[in-house]
């Protein structure tokens, strides 16, 4: 029985790894430990909703860092306070993620709802679709996810373009995505949540993309303004694929489900086989800096 808890840890598997340190799992399916007046490296449970796993924070008075096992970070920022370092989950969820937004787009582009609603009803309901290949798609947030998306597309004879915050050979600045998204097929949307994201798909986003183009959402859902497209979805003009909603969950009740030209996946862009070896890679690796005192990897807020 571990008396000091040093290092709390979402990964059963890295506990029995590292079980020469003062280390201990919680991985939120277990009522939090009691005592946590040593906490120093704090590694959230996996569940982007649940503020139940941010809330032990304020009790860690030594706690120096807190490490997420998820790409976006932004549910934990209110409980950080000064002081403390923030890292996330880069590169743990980029395979599952440009997995689902490749397989999202291909299922919009070749009408893959329609006919499982039509089999559900023993209807033989063929007919053309748009596609994928000669598709030009627009990537929107090229960090280490839309590189990934890009990677598994490189068999599907696209014309790919790039956005991000920041310009780079090859990548443009996002401040030019006004300019690419009338020429684009498929918008992917890809990038964090930031106070600069929020609602960065929006009417007059949404207006510039041509018509018939589809969107899909890999990101998170206050990225995309809800009423916005539902408009355009309404209208008939656009078509959207959709892992992130919001609100997320989304009510029963919401009209997004009845929207036409929508396909909504439940926030299952890391839910594959993949995550867990990833995140087991991660942890250790940041434990073994931390223990050593380098620097850290994928530090958002802090040094």
């Amino acid at each position: 029985m571990i008396g000091v808890v040093r290092y709390s840890i979402s990964h059963p598997e890295v506990v029995a790894e590292r079980g020469d340190l003062d280390i201990a799992l919680y991985d939120g399916t277990q009522p939090v430990p009691e005592n946590l007046d040593d906490v120093e490296f704090y590694a959230l449970p996996y569940g982007i909703i649940d503020t139940r796993f941010c809330e032990p924070i304020a009790r860690m008075p030594r706690l120096q860092v807190v490490q997420t096992v998820t790409a976006g970070y932004d549910h934990v920022l209110p409980y950080l306070r000064p002081g403390l370092t923030l890292a996330n989950g880069r590169g743990v969820h980029d395979a599952a993620t440009a997995e689902l937004a490749v397989a999202l787009t291909l299922a919009a582009r070749r009408r893959l709802p329609d006919f499982v609603r039509a089999g559900d009803e023993g209807r033989w309901a063929s007919g053309w679709s748009t596609g994928l290949a000669d598709a030009r798609v627009l990537i929107v947030g090229y960090g280490s996810i839309g590189a990934a998306i890009e990677r598994r597309l490189a068999g599907f004879e696209v014309e790919v373009s790039r956005v991000a915050r920041n310009a780079r050979p090859g990548v443009r600045p996002i401040s030019d995505v006004a300019e690419l998204l009338p020429h684009a097929d498929v918008v992917i949307v890809a990038t964090p949540l930031t106070p600069e994201t929020e609602g960065l798909v929006g009417k007059d986003f949404l207006a510039r993309m041509a018509d018939g183009a589809l969107l899909v959402n890999v990101s998170r859902g206050r990225v995309v303004d809800t009423g916005a497209l539902l408009a355009e979805l309404s209208d008939g003009r656009l078509h959207a694929a959709l892992d992130v909603t919001d609100p997320e969950p989304l009510p029963a009740d919401h009209p997004l489900w009845s929207a036409p030209n929508v396909l909504i996946s439940p926030h299952v862009g890391g839910l594959t086989a993949a995550m867990a070896p990833r995140v087991r890679r991660l942890l250790l690796d940041q434990i073994r800096r931390y223990e050593a005192g380098e620097p850290l990897a994928n530090v958002v807020v802090g040094s």
